[in-house]
């Protein structure tokens, strides 16, 4: 076995017997002389050596053989990289197979699938912490942030000195801004055993969080010390690179991340980022497709490729369009792609369509009790609408709105109400039959 480069670089790993091993075991095979865990290390030898399909073939053989080794299904795993091949494999029924579907469903990003077989194996083996973790899991990449917590607070109660997924746990809290509940994460794991990839990720987390991203960093090259290979790592510091404007290094860190796992959408999304800092929109939207292919119900994904479509260099507002209205579609928590479908509406000269993204993002902010400029603009720009559409009702309902702000659209709302009244003298008093509907 020789391995190539250094500690954090890309490793090679030649091992000159593979051939004779696949020789004997293939034999053995034919045989029929070789058992379970014969037919597991064969697989494995197989798929070192590039013969995907046998390799499946021989490790459905092994677990059929054996159900109770996990690692034969987590190499049988890594060859199902699409539904079309899972769905062809001849597996027997047994408990061992939803514990593998369920796992194959997250990677393959069926995450409500996975979520609905998890909860269906909690009800079988309801204390199992691993189960819970797993459901945390899907939860986290649907962005149910709240039930992730909970999760892992019930899990931490049970287990203490867990450290198994808390670094998931650490990028929750983050994205929430726990300031204090990631401080308290970080001592305790730290203590717990501060020489695992999880614990110096968790403690990076908090050193980001802090804005002292030097120090960031530091804790994510020691976790690739410990695993060269923890994926996490390497995204998490490529973001700490993008937060230090340092474009090649971050850059650097989503490529080592995308060779561990292609199919890994936060460092294909960290790469669009890191190019777009170098301003080249043709990259960017190479990686932004890339992204939103592997994960098409995130919102924010659609959204950074539609705003890429607008920058100067490309104008192409059409797809921006199409991009903001997916975004719409993929519960845009942010409540950004209603606003912006509306302003490009607007620059397009199409104004009922403007209008329509302007009222239904306007409904929006009011069920969610939300105030500020975004609320001004629309109801400035739906008055200003309806009175040239003659809806003067309508019109006046927006301006009387407006009336309650300070600022220049008080002003401009009290000049659309005075011209109304002088077209119309008893404005206020006509019946709302002599006007065509909104």
């Amino acid at each position: 076995m020789i391995e190539l480069e250094g500690p954090l670089g890309k490793s090679d790993a030649v091992n000159h017997e593979l051939v004779s091993l696949e020789r004997e075991l293939s034999t053995l095979r034919k045989n029929g002389k070789v058992d379970a865990f014969g037919l597991y290390l064969y697989g494995l030898v197989l798929k070192q050596k590039g013969s995907e399909n046998l390799a499946r073939t021989v490790l459905v053989e092994s677990v059929n053989s054996y159900p109770w080794n996990w690692n034969a299904w987590t190499e049988l795993q890594s060859l199902c990289k699409t539904v079309d091949i899972l769905n062809s494999l001849n597996l027997n029924s047994h408990w061992m197979k939803d514990f593998f579907l369920a796992s194959v469903y997250q990677e393959l990003r069926m995450h409500n699938d996975s979520l609905s077989k998890y909860e269906y194996l909690l009800g079988t083996f309801s204390n199992s912490n691993y189960i819970q973790a797993q459901i945390a899991k899907a939860q986290y990449s649907l962005r149910e942030f709240d039930q992730v917590e909970a999760i892992f607070e019930e899990l931490l109660s049970n287990d203490p000195y867990r450290v198994e997924d808390m670094d998931m746990y650490s990028n929750v809290l983050y994205a929430k801004e726990c300031f204090s509940a990631l401080s308290y994460l970080a001592h305790r794991v730290f203590m717990t055993d501060k020489y695992r990839p999880e614990s110096c990720c968790i403690v990076g987390n908090y050193y980001s969080l802090k804005g002292q991203h030097e120090k960031s960093v530091v804790y994510f090259r020691r976790a690739l010390k410990l695993n060269k290979n923890f994926l996490l790592a390497w995204t998490l510091m490529g973001h700490e690179f993008v937060e230090m404007k340092n474009t090649p290094a971050a850059v650097d860190a989503y490529r080592r991340a995308v060779d561990i796992d292609p199919r890994d959408y936060h460092a294909w999304y960290g790469l669009g980022q890191a190019y777009e800092m170098m301003g080249m929109p043709f990259y960017v939207l190479n990686y932004f497709k890339k992204s939103v292919f592997l994960q098409p119900n995130d919102s924010r994904l659609w959204i950074a490729m539609a705003q890429c479509y607008e920058t100067d260099q490309l104008r192409m507002l059409d797809e921006a369009i199409k991009c903001y209205r997916r975004a719409a579609n993929c519960n845009d928590r942010e409540a950004i792609a209603l606003h912006n479908l509306a302003k490009l509406h607007s620059e397009l000269g199409c104004p009922e369509e403007a209008a329509f993204y302007y009222k239904k993002d306007l409904e929006r902010m009011e069920s969610e009790e939300r105030e500020g400029p975004k609320m001004v603009e629309a109801l400035l720009y739906l008055a200003k609408y309806y009175r040239a559409q003659k809806s003067f009702e309508e019109a006046e309902i927006y301006c009387t709105r407006l009336l309650d702000y300070t600022g220049p659209e008080r002003e401009t709302a009290k000049c659309i109400l005075r011209g109304m009244q002088s077209t119309q003298s008893n404005f206020s008093s006509m019946d709302v039959e002599h006007f065509p509907p909104s």
